[in-house]
């Protein structure tokens, strides 16, 4: 891990990101979601200060962090929802720790206290990453959508910063 360096987003960074997120929905566990969405819609729904990549000594993005609202409410000014995705070819060496480490620091300076994640159940390597990050499950929902023709649970999960009072 020593050789991979977390730094933020750019728009230079959108064919590597895009391409990992669809990997990700090909994989068939990561999202309701079936197609990335184009640069644009990925850039208007997620929070410029808290987008990272990860990125191998040549530059080559490995994967990618981002956040979303919640909601447009006042009061839930400090609660996002965030996406992690790594390039299956880099899975296994700690690149989403890193992005999570990054992305924790980010939202506890701007003030954010609750970063929430719906993963699947059967996502069972996302899910350690959360524990271990210090997410908590908040609840299943059963049955909250249909994904390739068929029902998919959703494990909610959440992390409330200790920094923030």
């Amino acid at each position: 891990m020593a050789d991979i360096t977390v730094r933020s987003m750019t728009a230079a960074d959108a064919d590597r990101v895009l391409a990992i997120y669809q990997a990700g929905l090909d994989a068939g566990n990561a999202s309701f979601e079936t197609t990335a969405p184009t640069w644009a819609a990925f850039d208007a729904t997620r929070l410029t200060g808290h987008r990272f990549v990860a990125v191998d000594p040549d530059g080559t993005v490995l994967g990618w962090i981002a956040v979303s609202p919640t909601s447009t409410r006042a009061v839930y000014a400090g609660v996002v929802e965030h996406s992690v995705y790594v390039d299956p070819a880099a899975q296994g060496r700690g690149v989403a720790r890193l992005l999570l480490e990054a992305l924790v620091a980010s939202t506890e300076a701007a003030g954010i206290w609750t970063i929430q994640s719906g993963i699947f159940p059967e996502n069972a390597a996302s899910l350690t990453l959360h524990r271990r990050a210090g997410f908590r499950v908040v609840g299943v929902r059963e049955r909250v959508g249909r994904h390739h023709g068929r029902w998919r649970d959703v494990v909610l999960l959440e992390r409330r910063s200790p920094a923030i009072t």
